[in-house]
């Protein structure tokens, strides 16, 4: 009777501790989506101040120029791009298409289509300070 209270109780313990798991990794994915939210709502509304709020100051975008070579751009020179549409609403459909997270580092995929184009982005985040900041971008656009 002693061995299957044991049993019963090492399995009772397992199962709340992978609950447990499983729900800080639910928590985790739900701030990391947030986080990218806002990068999108900046997108959709030509809101500097919701990507702001999802990127790291220092992050920096990357893209493949039309000669095959790297493009950089700098948070700052890649807000001035939207000074005047600014909260202008564009046409298309943003969304996260996959979200990865391993401890505190995360990679989100972001399909954004709009009527002329579409562009996937390769975000990447860290929890820096317990909150989740976008690091990094790397994106292709496409002609539709």
């Amino acid at each position: 009777m002693r061995k299957i209270l044991a049993i019963f109780t090492c399995l009772a313990v397992t199962l709340v501790l992978a609950v447990g798991v499983r729900a800080q990794q639910q928590s985790e994915d739900a701030l990391v989506r947030q986080a990218v939210e806002a990068y999108l709502h900046g997108l959709k509304f030509n809101d500097v101040t919701s990507l702001k709020k999802a990127f790291y100051p220092e992050a920096k975008l990357f893209f493949v120029k039309k000669d095959g070579t790297l493009g950089q751009l700098t948070q700052e020179q890649w807000y001035k791009g939207f000074e005047a549409s600014a909260g202008k609403e564009e046409k298309g459909d943003l969304k996260i298409v996959s979200v990865d997270i391993t401890g505190n580092a995360a990679s989100v995929k972001v399909r954004e289509e709009y009527p002329n184009s579409i562009y996937t982005d390769y975000v990447s985040l860290l929890k820096l300070g317990g909150e989740w900041k976008i690091v990094n971008k790397v994106y292709v656009a496409e002609p539709k």
